[in-house]
């Protein structure tokens, strides 16, 4: 089992932008990291990375806790505590992967995935030792966004879950224990029942997607960062979410299919950013101007909360 972060010796596979944030998550708590990454050029570019990342989180003092791998060969698996499986979302690479892991890593090693769809059990499917497999589910940027979903498939060991919960504890993060791996897992299936009914609002003519962004940000999703759905029942009262809930709930979409809106645009090949256009137009310097307001957002809601946050020791 996992222990202090001192005694965890982790190997994350995959050092994308996920894989490696994940791995500073880790230094950061005290945990010596990793990372493998088969592609040259980005493996080139991990040292600097970790460097830029492990100073603005204020824990350059752990950057050599952090090192990196061109493959599984080159890691003393003798070692390794923990793995955390960080590769593309194909089921047939992570499959291959872990088939791997179980004979590199030793017995009592830890192998969790990242994975974002893909439950832990189907994944594990047909090995021997899926009892010590499991999901740890991070959120990009993972180094701030301090939730962690710890999710359980149906052979997962108890011991584990609480041992990996207790090191990310450790680590500064907020896990949650998600006890059945069921598509989505807790945070993705929340954001997608509010995204349905919000992109059904807008295939009704209601309110157009610009709306729904500012009546999220501004408005209830504001109030998130002080208290969750069920924390803010008890401020408000929750005689008024029922009498609220039994008005609207009929009235609710409960679609099995995503909205026209999304689904015209992904026909269209409008994805987003990385097309130039989705929900709104984008140019190479709206891109970098809404990157950057996004992750400075992102870093003033971590100052307001971290008094609430794991202290790292």
């Amino acid at each position: 089992m996992l222990f202090t972060p001192a005694e965890t010796k982790v190997v994350v596979v995959g050092g994308g932008t996920m894989g490696a944030d994940v791995a500073a998550v880790c230094a950061r708590g005290g945990c010596a990291v990793q990372v493998v990454e088969p592609t040259t050029e980005r493996r080139a570019l991990l040292p600097d990375y970790f460097v830029n990342t492990m100073t603005d989180l204020g824990y350059e003092h752990r950057i050599h806790l952090l090192s990196v791998a061109g493959s599984l060969e080159e890691v003393d698996w003798a070692d390794i505590d923990l793995v955390i499986e960080c590769v593309p979302e194909r089921l047939d690479i992570k499959r291959e992967l872990f088939a791997k892991l179980e004979k590199y890593a030793k017995p009592e090693a830890v192998l969790a995935s990242n994975s974002t769809s893909f439950p832990i059990s189907q994944i594990a499917e047909g090995l021997k030792t899926s009892a010590r497999m499991i999901g740890l589910h991070f959120f990009m940027p993972a180094h701030l966004i301090p939730c962690v979903e710890v999710i359980y498939g149906a052979k997962t060991s108890p011991m584990v879950g609480d041992s990996l919960t207790r090191l990310m504890t450790a680590c500064g993060m907020v896990p949650v224990t998600v006890k059945k791996d069921l598509p989505g897992f807790l945070a993705n299936r929340l954001q997608h029942a509010l995204s349905r009914e919000a992109f059904s609002m807008v295939d009704a003519g209601i309110c157009t997607p610009e709306d729904i962004d500012k009546a999220v940000r501004y408005g209830f999703g504001f109030r998130y960062i002080a208290a969750g759905p069920a924390m803010q029942r008890d401020h408000a009262g929750l005689e008024i979410h029922a009498a609220g809930g039994a008005t609207i709930y009929p009235t609710l979409n409960n679609s099995s299919t995503i909205a026209r809106c999304l689904s015209e645009r992904v026909e269209s090949g409008k994805f987003g950013m990385k097309t130039g256009e989705g929900f709104y137009p984008w140019t190479a310097e709206t891109i970098k101007a809404e990157r950057e307001r996004y992750q400075s957002a992102l870093r003033e809601g971590l100052k307001i909360i971290q008094k609430e946050l794991p202290e790292i020791k």
